[in-house]
């Protein structure tokens, strides 16, 4: 759990066969998804767009690229 302020609940039913982590308040470092925007951010990052279109096409281009062992590799 990140400890975000949306991510907060005045009562939560745990069942006994979980346990609740906590991460450190803003530490992106331990965020998988967090690694993930920064790997697309670095690869669009010079890159230009005349269409909201063509800005979907080069993501889904990217996300598709991806291998197994990366995606398994964001838990």
């Amino acid at each position: 759990m990140d400890n975000a302020r949306a991510h907060q609940a005045d009562s939560l039913n745990v069942p006994d066969n979980v346990i609740l982590l906590f991460q450190p308040p803003y530490c992106p470092e331990v965020n998988s998804i967090e690694r993930l925007w920064h790997d697309l951010k670095r690869a669009l990052a010079w890159m230009r767009f005349e269409s909201i279109a063509q800005l979907q096409q080069a993501i889904t281009r990217w996300v598709n690229q991806l291998s197994p062992q990366e995606v398994k590799s964001l838990k």
